[in-house]
């Protein structure tokens, strides 16, 4: 029976499916309607994604010689928004729409936006100290000064008295602090404690926030397939994950960050959107929908493969960035030569210029190699808007290797209540604090229940918090985050973002329930199958709008092959109540109502009474579910469902819990 109403079933759901094809023609008529308005508006900011305007924008700023701090930093988050632009470019836009040239033209971009920002900032920083009597302190005599705003802050020190007494110092409007050993507290140095609330020293693929692609392919039209075709070993499935990705080359500029270089012989067939009709058909068959020829897949517009180099990585003071991500941007701590200073004379100011611009002073001194020298304590004061769940680990940026290290790093003291964190350097570096990727995985419930029209609420519960997600049309808002039963994170709650937007900013706050291309080598779990699992998202999606889906502990029992969770009709704003639970099972191609529950004693696939199987979860549920919820499901906003789906292909709830 189940076969014979298969087709008419799939028939069905590829009309409803159409939705997810009008959200994407709705991004692509915004986007492009957004470059329209911006060369409309003609307010002098460049558009990223041409080439002309971004270089004459670079030039202009490059060829600009006032280096005022306040100005630089004012203009330093132009360049910011122009960054986020490309990045968003790069991973919103479909492979179909962007071609390989303008994906390494955007990257590059990118990188040389950051590159003039830290010249500028350095460039800033030399002028601070050619003026530092004006900042100079009345107690001490040295200069020291603090600057800073959302993005970046400034504590800049210089040592104009040369006394050993003075070797050690705290900014006290930001409780950072160094103490220096006795050979630098005699010498015309200055400290400069760099820290910027982002991090564009990581390479370019950690930098960028990639979230999960609904890629439009049109193949051929497909057979049916049976279970036994259409379910491939899970070696297929990883494989097809494999090749889905793009490789990214990068090659190192001469300030030791990595450039973009072309993908021409690296990019995969399928991101150029160039599939022959054989390796269509095989991948159609591993996690292809048949209905409609959408794939969805587990991907990035632009994601690095392991290299050999990084597969090699076993040396234990090297990070291992599939596993740790910095958080709370990065902190430069640079030592530096003091530059001639500006004298007074009859009216005028007068200073000496040199052509080498700012210099660093050398330490451990490159005569003294061999000898032990004295270590620079170095104390910080930890961000209010980051969370750390535990120690973070503490590394050093090493530009030859361009990987983050923990060696020449000792003595760390970390006290979590006081957020400070205190450490010994044998050098002066570029530092990050890191966490580890997966401490709020796997989750231990999650919930999404519809709340309104077009609104509904996802909620992931970890070891550590509770976040609450509101989708409301197109965008999504963290309402709130709950660590120890108090709200935190309130600076970035309340705001309506896109789902890429405020995988950003949790990220960047600390709080990751976002897994990566290789969470499953961290975590215990039980990797479910490719099909099932985004099959599942996706219809959850279309019918979100009228029922509720819930964490099942027998979703770890069900096996690889396919899921279960808790479903429940919800057409009004209250919580659902324990009773109006019914348990679900699917495999991407046959959904069934269990009779078991929650509180079962053992698993079974035994069916519910009265039910039978449907070839999908949607007439599953049209089995039970009443006409106006129904009539919900047909009227509901596809743009409301492409970002129900987003967010729960981005948190993959039905596999990390």
């Amino acid at each position: 029976q189940d076969q014979e109403r298969r087709e008419s079933e799939l028939a069905e759901l590829r009309s409803l499916e159409q939705k997810f094809l009008s959200a994407q023609q709705w991004k692509t008529d915004y986007r492009a309607r957004a470059k329209w308005e911006h060369y409309l508006s003609c307010d002098g900011s460049p558009d990223p994604s041409v080439l002309p305007e971004i270089n004459t924008f670079m030039s202009l700023w490059r060829e600009d010689q006032n280096e005022d701090i306040h100005l630089v930093m004012e203009k330093g988050e132009q360049v910011l928004n122009l960054i986020e632009k490309l990045q968003f470019l790069l991973f919103d836009t479909q492979p179909n729409e962007i071609t390989e040239k303008e994906a390494i033209q955007y990257q590059e971009s990118i990188l040389e936006l950051q590159n003039l920002l830290h010249q500028k900032y350095n460039g800033a920083t030399e002028h601070l100290l050619k003026t530092a009597n004006m900042y100079e302190d009345s107690k001490t005599g040295n200069m020291q000064a603090v600057m800073k705003d959302k993005n970046v802050t400034f504590c800049v020190w210089a040592n104009l008295k040369k006394k050993v007494r003075l070797k050690n110092h705290v900014f006290s409007d930001v409780q950072h602090g160094f103490d220096l050993p006795k050979s630098l507290a005699v010498s015309s140095i200055a400290v400069r404690i760099l820290h910027t609330h982002y991090d564009h020293v990581s390479p370019l693929r950690l930098q960028c926030q990639c979230v999960p692609k609904l890629e439009v392919l049109y193949s051929k039209e497909l057979t049916q397939h049976s279970k036994e075709e259409v379910e491939e070993p899970e070696e297929e499935e990883k494989k097809a994950r494999e090749e889905l990705s793009v490789s990214a080359e990068e090659e190192t500029c001469s300030d030791g960050r990595k450039s973009a270089t072309s993908f021409k012989d690296n990019s995969s067939r399928a991101d150029r959107n160039e599939m022959t009709e054989e390796e269509t058909e095989k991948k159609s068959e591993i996690l292809d929908i048949p209905s409609q020829g959408i794939w969805l897949v587990f991907m990035c517009s632009v994601t690095k493969k392991m290299t050999e180099k990084e597969e090699a990585l076993t040396d234990e003071p090297v990070v291992d960035l599939q596993r740790f991500v910095p958080v709370g941007g990065v902190y430069h701590i640079d030592l530096l030569q003091l530059p001639p200073r500006v004298s007074q004379l009859k009216g005028w100011s007068m200073v000496e210029l040199l052509d080498v611009g700012l210099e660093a002073y050398p330490y451990p001194p490159e005569e003294a190699e061999d000898a032990t020298q004295p270590p620079i304590e170095i104390s910080l004061r930890l961000p209010d808007n980051v969370m750390y769940f535990a120690d973070p680990l503490i590394a050093r940026w090493d530009p030859a290797g361009q990987q983050w290290r923990t060696d020449g790093i000792s003595n760390v003291r970390y006290k979590a209540q006081e957020k400070r964190i205190a450490f010994e350097m044998g050098a002066f570096y570029t530092i990050a604090l890191l966490q580890d990727a997966h401490l709020n995985m796997p989750y231990q419930a999650w919930e999404l229940q519809p709340t309104t029209t077009d609104e509904a609420l996802l909620t992931v519960t970890t070891v550590f918090a509770i976040i609450q997600i509101q989708i409301k049309d197109n965008q999504c808002m963290l309402s709130s985050v709950v660590v120890e039963e108090k709200d935190v994170l309130s600076h970035v709650t309340g705001k309506w973002l896109s789902p890429a937007d405020l995988r950003a900013v949790l990220k960047r706050a600390g709080v990751n329930i976002f897994p990566g291309e290789y969470s499953h080598k961290y975590i215990s779990m039980t990797n479910k199958s490719a099909i099932a699992e985004v099959r599942a998202y996706q219809q959850m999606a279309l019918v979100a709008s009228a029922f509720a889906f819930a964490w099942s502990k027998w979703n770890v029992e069900a096996g690889q092959e396919q899921v279960v969770f808790k479903v429940s009709e919800h057409l009004t704003a209250d919580s659902v109540k324990d009773k109006d639970w019914a348990l679900y099972m699917f495999n991407g191609q046959k959904a069934q109502k269990l009779k078991i529950i929650e509180t079962s004693e053992t698993f079974s696939e035994e069916l519910a009474e009265g039910s039978e199987f449907h070839s999908t979860l949607y007439h599953m549920l049209k089995d039970f579910a009443s006409k106006e919820a129904m009539d919900k499901v047909e009227t509901a906003s596809c743009l409301f469902i492409d970002v129900v789906y987003q967010l729960l292909l981005a948190t993959r709830v039905l596999t990390y819990s």
